[in-house]
């Protein structure tokens, strides 16, 4: 019995791996993940911090996607809107999902993303061009910390990759009618 429950545990902790490990870095910023967040902050420095955008698809994903601006040069806790733009170049509707990270990786907990296309799953229908825009701010706090209170520069980078054989986050079809269907 001991052994089958050290095997049934390993086994839970490996489905648990991804998941906990995807949260550890949400939480503490580690490895440049940025803070997802529900307001803008209160507290704008009077310093400015340079942030560079980088934009790429994975192999699979048949999309154009750039920053609209190539950089902006916010006060610190000023919370700024840029833009992305994705175009679909296939005749094909496509899913993909953003994933992101911010460099140099200290300053990722410090980045604070107020709203972002990279939160969703992304659909675009054959041909479709979009404007999607990301809300953020450095926190003040980055000043205080000294691994980060000289950082002047910082990339914010996403990758889109291909979501195929994903469930989409919201159905076109009443929900109640598909209980329906199912009975």
């Amino acid at each position: 019995m001991m052994c089958l429950s050290f095997v049934v545990g390993m086994g839970a902790m490996s489905y648990a791996a991804v998941p906990l490990y995807r949260m550890f870095c949400q939480v503490t910023g580690f490895n440049g993940t940025t803070q997802r967040v529900e307001q803008a902050s209160t507290v704008i420095l009077d310093r400015h911090v340079r942030v560079t955008f980088d934009a790429n698809v994975a192999s699979g994903v048949p999309w154009d996607f750039k920053a609209m601006q190539r950089e902006v040069d916010p006060k610190i806790g000023e919370t700024v809107m840029i833009k992305f733009v994705a175009e679909n170049k296939s005749d094909q509707p496509t899913r993909a999902q953003a994933i992101f990270n911010v460099s140099p990786v200290e300053a990722g907990a410090y980045f604070n993303k107020v709203q972002c296309f990279c939160f969703n799953e992304t659909d675009l229908a054959p041909g479709e061009k979009r404007e999607m825009p990301v809300v953020f701010y450095i926190d003040p706090e980055i000043t205080k910390a000294p691994e980060t209170k000289d950082i002047g520069t910082m990339t914010l980078s996403y990758t889109f990759y291909p979501r195929d054989d994903a469930k989409p986050v919201a159905s076109k079809e009443d929900p109640a009618k598909a209980v329906v269907k199912k009975l």
